[in-house]
């Protein structure tokens, strides 16, 4: 797994909005149209994180994580 660092601090207008710096933006290769997942991590029951990932790197996170456990499931199935 990758470094951990603050890249920026975003402020919030009136109307809930936030705006990433665009160098931050071509950074993360972060275009017009693209979508993000916003995930959330709770401690003691409040949030206090929240992590965004490219909507189309979570499919990949998430089938590389389910599909040894799918694979698993199946062969335990078989027996």
């Amino acid at each position: 797994m990758g470094a951990f660092r603050v890249e920026a601090l975003l402020g919030v207008d009136e109307r809930g909005q936030m705006v990433i710096p665009k160098e931050l933006r071509e950074k993360a290769g972060i275009g017009p149209g693209d979508r993000l997942a916003v995930v959330s991590w709770e401690k003691d029951g409040e949030v206090c994180c929240l992590t965004f990932i490219k909507a189309d790197h979570l499919t990949g996170m998430v089938r590389e994580f389910l599909g040894p456990l799918v694979s698993t499931l199946a062969g335990a199935d078989k027996k």
